[in-house]
């Protein structure tokens, strides 16, 4: 497995909708589990493909408390119920975080890694993490939800390492990097069907 670098806004990837994958096959496992190790290595819970420049219908997540991280292919936002602000960050937008709207629960679906079909309801910081990584496979930044330009925040170096989900190793240089104006801009297949847990910590915290 490798660690991949993630791109950054404004790379014009992170703007295009990613394509469903067709087969699930030794290629497309080894960019989901490439996709694992990076985010393990930048220290968050999720990660799209295209934030590593393919454009290709794969996410990978794993909550704080969780041993292994989930691989799902082809998922989608089946409904959503409620509405709740939470605090949200990006890996492809270093050093920013701001306070947006989302879901209080999700009815999820995707293909697992072994092709079979995972629907789940999801709530707290798993049902976040959903809708943020599915949002990146459509061109869609958490930026893009924010009401106003005062929403959107820097933070200090120190606040970047307060837990484990937060972004790892974004330093203020590389903050100051992106200015806030420049930031604010702008089915499932078929097959054997498992339920999975959708309890995520309550916490909302940084997703990549």
């Amino acid at each position: 497995m490798s660690v991949l670098p993630i791109l950054e806004l404004p790379h014009p990837m992170l703007r295009r909708r990613a394509r469903k994958v067709r087969n699930i096959d030794k290629k497309v496992l080894e960019i989901a589990h490439n996709m694992v190790e990076t985010m393990h290595d930048a220290g968050g819970i999720g990660l799209a493909a295209n934030q590593i420049g393919i454009l290709q219908r794969i996410i990978v997540v794993q909550m704080v408390d969780e041993e292994e991280a989930r691989i799902y292919v082809n998922p989608e936002i089946i409904r959503r119920g409620g509405e709740r602000e939470v605090e949200e960050g990006c890996l492809s937008i270093p050093g920013y975080r701001g306070m947006i709207q989302r879901s209080v629960w999700v009815r999820f679906g995707a293909l697992d890694h072994t092709s079979v079909t995972v629907k789940l309801k999801a709530e707290g910081l798993l049902s976040q993490a959903l809708e943020h990584e599915v949002d990146h496979l459509n061109g869609i930044l958490y930026v893009d939800h924010l009401k106003s330009h005062d929403d959107l925040y820097k933070i200090e170096p120190e606040e970047m390492f307060e837990d484990s989900s937060a972004e790892d190793g974004d330093s203020a240089a590389e903050a100051d990097e992106i200015d806030s104006d420049a930031v604010v801009g702008g089915d499932v297949e078929s097959g054997e069907m498992k339920e999975q847990g959708g309890e995520g910590s309550a916490a909302s915290l940084t997703v990549t």
